[in-house]
């Protein structure tokens, strides 16, 4: 395979490395270490940490991109396909290829609508046609198709909980290594009712999601749980490509967000005078243009700037790659103002404290100033802030789309899902999976991200610490 280089895949694994460099610092620094000690302390937060964990391991696996290895027939120089794939496009291949003519319900069997077929005497009759793909295996799917679902839901949970052992087991003999106890010295450690950490909503959220995802995807095998689109492609197929899309909204226009609202917020704090002035007119300026036309507007614009000047020679996907980083940057442009604003009057506290004062007087520079004691003591609101943005940006892309001014159509998204579905609804029968899936993976994202949110905010506000 030849590896291919999205940009926002460069800046997702180096969002990455970002993280892993602050928590390697932290790990040193005792005022950072407390919060999180507190947040690890939460079952809830721990648990809904898991269920983020997995949407992020998704979203890395769409984030490899890579071009196919052609096969290599008369011994010539080695070809690659024009078709760019990831790495989950590899590992759910059936979902990918196992495209039928148009819709399907879930675990159906037959087509959603009647077609004209004709029989073998050369008569033709309306009738629901067979799919290619979705219980094909079952000779009768009206008569054997309930306890088939049964019993690979079986087999699916079975094969789900030897994962989970295994995956438990790792985990155990990662913190044996770590300790002087035994292995089964460290299980019962871990389920200790006092145990500082909840192991046991850890290892029971990871055995419900592991298990969940097994049984999906062994019965996706012979099945179309979630239904096929207007196009016949597989709906839970769509619905695992669009996390990627989602936590990239969610993190890419924080990263663009921060330098904005930290600079800006620090330095009307800080300097006041004229620079106060200059940077509340253009928070305040901004902050009055109604954020739908602004970003509907640039979006536009950015859309005939690449009809016209970009290369032939970028495919669609690179196209459509482009056009999501534009939508995180206009987002992140009009994102900054509300934590500008909470920085703004945090530094204005700051900067009458009397540490600040006797820096000042010792003649030290204004930026080192920022920088060593106004910074510190704002990354508390930085941190809530971060956390608390996530949802409503992955929210935003789902709306924006759904107007059309959001991600390209080509690319997978949950706001593309439920403005094509927005059509079908007033079928008769009415099409409601492609609906019904995109609102179940987004909401539990974006429940996890909230209920992790509020345990980062009780931590991190010294407010809350201090009662």
């Amino acid at each position: 395979m030849m590896p291919v280089i999205f940009i926002t895949d460069g800046l997702i694994f180096l969002l990455l490395m970002m993280v892993f460099s602050f928590v390697w610092y932290a790990r040193g620094q005792e005022h950072l270490r407390a919060p999180w000690r507190t947040v690890a302390r939460s079952p809830m937060a721990m648990g809904s940490a898991v269920i983020l964990f997995f949407y992020l391991l998704i979203g890395i696996m769409d984030s490899i991109h890579f071009h196919p290895q052609l096969e290599n027939v008369n011994n010539e120089e080695q070809q690659y396909s024009t078709k760019i794939l990831s790495l989950l496009d590899v590992t759910v291949t059936h979902l990918r290829e196992q495209d039928e003519k148009t819709f399907s319900a879930p675990f159906a069997a037959h087509a959603y609508s009647k077609e004209t077929i004709e029989v073998s005497d050369g008569s033709t009759l309306r009738e629901y046609p067979r799919l290619n793909y979705g219980g094909a295996h079952l000779s009768d799917p009206d008569q054997g198709k309930t306890i088939d679902i049964i019993l690979k839901s079986v087999v699916g949970v079975i094969i789900g909980l030897i994962v989970w052992c295994f995956v438990s087991s790792v985990i155990v003999f990662t913190s044996k290594c770590r300790t002087s106890l035994s292995f089964m010295g460290v299980v019962h450690s871990m389920l200790k009712k006092n145990n500082d950490i909840p192991w046991k909503v850890i290892h029971l959220t990871i055995g419900v999601v592991i298990v969940s995802l097994t049984v999906l995807l062994y019965l996706s095998n012979y099945y179309h749980i979630f239904g096929t689109d207007k196009v016949g492609q597989d709906v839970f197929y769509q619905s695992l490509k669009s996390v990627r899309t989602g936590l990239v909204i969610g993190t890419l226009t924080t990263l663009v967000m921060l330098p904005f609202a930290i600079l800006m917020g620090l330095m009307a704090g800080y300097f006041r005078g004229w620079i106060d002035d200059v940077i509340q007119y253009l928070y305040t300026t901004l902050s009055s243009i109604p954020g739908v036309l602004l970003i509907a507007a640039a979006i536009l614009m950015s859309q005939v700037y690449m009809d016209n000047h970009m290369d032939d020679s970028i495919g669609l996907a690179q196209r459509a790659d482009i056009r999501l980083l534009i939508l995180c940057l206009i987002l992140g442009v009009t994102s900054w103002t509300g934590l500008c604003r909470m920085l703004r009057g945090e530094a204005m506290k700051l900067r009458e404290m009397d540490y600040v004062q006797a820096a000042q007087a010792f003649g030290v520079s204004q930026f080192r100033i920022i920088l060593r004691h106004l910074l510190p003591n704002v990354m508390h609101i930085v941190m809530i802030s971060i956390v608390l943005d996530f949802s409503g940006l992955v929210l935003a892309e789902a709306v924006l789309s759904y107007i059309n001014i959001g991600v390209d159509p080509s690319m997978h998204s949950w706001g593309n899902m439920i403005n094509s579905a927005r059509l079908e609804m007033a079928r008769e029968p009415i099409v409601w999976w492609s609906l019904a899936a995109a609102f179940v993976f987004m909401f539990m994202l974006v429940l996890a991200a909230n209920l992790f949110a509020d345990a980062v905010r009780d931590a991190f506000d010294p407010r809350i610490r201090g009662a």
